[in-house]
């Protein structure tokens, strides 16, 4: 892409034949903190040359392959804005549905205590005490620097919900119980290919696999699920697009009756649960 260096002009930006044009429009958006239509009437205006620089340092990384969600510094997740940092995952639409699959539960459960283990940003937690003000929800996450983002976003966003650093269930009081837990933990395995290609090669590992084959912190979870279920309590975790067997086994080992999957849009198994 070439520009008058004196005088960059917002046309030259928005046609940076590096990039798809919609990355292109949005990365502007975010520097000039302009909307489309506002950058659509200015095409031929000079901008700034600090914000051209800033462009183009943004656009260099997007080039590299670093996720626009990085950039940018926000994800939309179940019709609201969440910030995101290197810090957390990025938020995916098909995690939507254990949000979803939560809410429908506490339709008939409308002040029941809800525990998010392995929070993140705290999309999950955070959407369902949106969608259930009258829940108690509770969120934990191992990694402090990920609490300060689930914390940021339940703060912006209004959220009725607490906080706590600890690896599972090891950041709770011990008498703690819950109504319902759910849970997105890491589940690829170690060796995955995946973990080296497009986005995940810029996520946080320790939130994409347990570090061997998958299952570990599904079956830790579970595991320790009967000991903070109030009687009549479920549980639902997503999981991987073959792993719903396998879960639905270890649900049903750990004493969990009603054991069933649930498809994605994209018709995988993408969570299982259970209830005691």
């Amino acid at each position: 892409m070439t520009c008058n260096v004196d005088r960059p002009i917002l046309q030259a930006f928005l046609r940076d034949a590096r990039l798809p044009r919609l990355e292109a429009r949005m990365l502007l958006e975010h520097v000039l903190q302009k909307p489309r239509a506002w950058m659509l009437a200015h095409e031929t205006d000079p901008i700034e040359p600090w914000q051209a620089q800033q462009y183009q340092v943004l656009a260099t990384r997007r080039l590299a392959g670093e996720p626009m969600a990085y950039l940018l510094g926000h994800r939309e997740f179940m019709g609201h804005d969440f910030a995101v940092t290197p810090d957390v995952l990025i938020p995916r639409p098909e995690t939507e549905l254990l949000v979803e699959t939560a809410l429908a539960w506490l339709a008939g459960h409308p002040e029941a205590a809800v525990l998010d283990l392995g929070t993140g940003s705290g999309v999950i937690a955070v959407s369902i005490a949106l969608g259930a003000p009258q829940a108690a929800v509770t969120a934990t996450d191992a990694s402090a620097a990920a609490l300060q983002v689930a914390v940021r976003n339940a703060a912006r966003l209004g959220a009725r919900a607490d906080f706590a650093q600890g690896s599972w269930y090891d950041a709770l009081p011990s008498r703690a119980r819950y109504d319902l837990i759910v849970s997105n933990p890491p589940y690829i395995a170690n060796d995955d290919q995946h973990l080296g290609r497009g986005d995940l090669r810029f996520e946080p590992r320790s939130a994409l696999t347990d570090g061997a084959d998958g299952l570990r912190s599904l079956a830790a979870i579970i595991a320790g699920a009967a000991g903070r279920l109030r009687p009549g309590g479920a549980l639902w975790l997503e999981h991987g697009w073959d792993q719903a067997a396998a879960v639905r086994q270890l649900l049903a080992g750990a004493g969990f009756d009603h054991v069933t999957s649930q498809r994605d849009l994209s018709g995988i198994e993408r969570i299982s649960g259970g209830s005691l």
